[in-house]
C-alpha cells in the first residue's frame, strides 16, 4: 500500500518547478523590459540578454519563498491595481513625513521625542509582513528594528505620538496596512 504523501510528493515538486519557471519567465520579462537589449540597428544585444537569464535565474533560485505561494495570484490583474495605488500612498506618506522630520530638524526647539515602540500587524504572510517592515522603514522619521513570528513589529519611531499599542499601530501602520493586505494576502 503506498502512502497519500509519497504520492503527493511529486505533485508538490511538479508545482514547485512550474512556480519557478513562472518567476523566471516574469523576471526575465521585467529584465527585458527595463533593460531593452536591442541597439540602434535593431539587432540583439547578447550580453544585455544573457545577464538578464542570469538575474532571472538567480532570482527564481532565491527569491521563490517571497513569491505567494498560489501561483494564480501571480498573475493577478486586481493585485497589480492595489500595487500601484498603494505606490501614489506610500509616495505621499514618504514626502508627508520627509517635510515632518526637515521641521523638526530646522525647528531650533528640535522637538522630538524618540523612542521604541509595540505595533501588532495582522498580516499574515511573510512577504507582506516584509513589505511592511520595508515601508515603514524607507518613511522618514521611522525604523523597522525587528518582526516577530507572531506580528509584532519595534519600530524606532522620531516623535512617539502615544505609547499605547493600538494608537501607535493606528499611526504607524494605518496608511499601509490596510493596501498591503489587499496585495499580498
Amino acid at each position: 500500500m503506498t502512502d497519500i504523501n509519497e504520492m503527493a510528493a511529486p505533485e508538490k515538486k511538479r508545482q514547485e518547478l512550474v512556480a519557478r519557471l513562472v518567476l523566471f519567465a516574469a523576471a526575465f520579462m521585467l529584465w527585458l523590459a527595463l533593460d531593452w537589449p536591442v541597439s540602434a540597428d535593431g539587432s540583439l544585444i547578447g550580453g544585455n540578454i544573457a545577464a538578464g537569464l542570469v538575474a532571472a535565474a538567480v532570482v527564481a533560485l532565491v527569491m521563490r519563498d517571497l513569491v505567494t505561494q498560489r501561483l494564480g495570484r501571480l498573475i493577478d490583474p486586481v493585485r497589480y491595481f492595489w500595487a500601484a495605488v498603494y505606490l501614489v500612498v506610500f509616495a505621499f506618506y514618504t514626502l508627508m513625513a520627509g517635510f515632518d522630520v526637515m521641521y523638526r530638524v530646522l525647528h531650533p526647539a528640535m522637538p522630538i521625542k524618540p523612542g521604541i515602540v509595540k505595533v501588532q500587524t495582522r498580516l499574515r504572510s511573510d512577504s507582506a509582513r516584509t513589505v511592511l517592515a520595508n515601508s515603514i522603514t524607507l518613511t522618514p522619521g521611522t525604523l523597522t528594528i525587528d518582526v516577530t513570528e507572531n506580528g509584532i513589529l519595534y519600530v524606532h519611531w522620531i516623535n512617539v505620538a502615544t505609547e499605547d499599542e493600538k494608537a501607535a499601530t493606528a499611526q504607524i501602520l494605518g496608511p499601509f496596512e490596510w493596501f498591503i493586505g489587499k496585495i499580498f494576502e
